[in-house]
């Protein structure tokens, strides 16, 4: 059974027009005209054809692999619903991961939610690619801003830091 790599790549809506998918592997040009390129592939776990995360490494055409991060489903919480929702023990060796063994007509990683994962890899290139994560990028949620509280008042006598 195939990965379906390019659809779980569509998945995480990642703004770089100049990319391909060539088998597991998404490369981009984040940033046109640019030597550096972004390489996203499917980090493998102890289990055959099981994967725990992605790593996202920063390529030079002549000096080859600059950076590279492993970034896991469960340290950004993918697959948390789909393994609470199916009552998986914290110490399953199959949480927070998928295989490419899976339902027909559902994809091997049904039930994730990319959004922590998005917001990690937006970050990552960021640093590297400065501008290229583009307007198309989900909005924040409203209301999530910081409030200033005012201080509280000192008691007369008291020493003000």
């Amino acid at each position: 059974m195939s990965l379906h790599a390019d659809e779980f790549f569509a998945e995480l809506r990642l703004p770089f027009h100049d990319h391909a998918i060539v088998g597991n592997t998404y490369l981009a040009a984040p940033t046109p005209g640019a030597h550096l390129r972004l390489r996203i592939d499917f980090t493998r776990t102890i289990y055959a054809d099981t994967y725990g995360g992605i790593r996202l490494a920063v390529v030079h055409p002549d000096r080859g692999e600059i950076d590279a991060v492993a970034l896991s489903f469960l340290d950004h919480g993918t697959f948390d619903r789909r393994d609470m929702a199916s009552n998986r023990p914290l110490d399953n060796s199959t949480r927070a991961t998928f295989n490419k063994h899976h339902r027909p007509g559902q994809p091997p990683w049904a039930g994730a939610e990319f959004a922590g994962l998005r917001d990690a890899i937006e970050q990552y290139t960021t640093v590297w690619f400065p501008g290229a994560w583009t307007a198309s990028a989900p909005n924040r949620v409203a209301g999530r801003s910081a409030h200033m509280a005012p201080a509280p008042p000192t008691p007369r006598g008291a020493r003000a830091r």
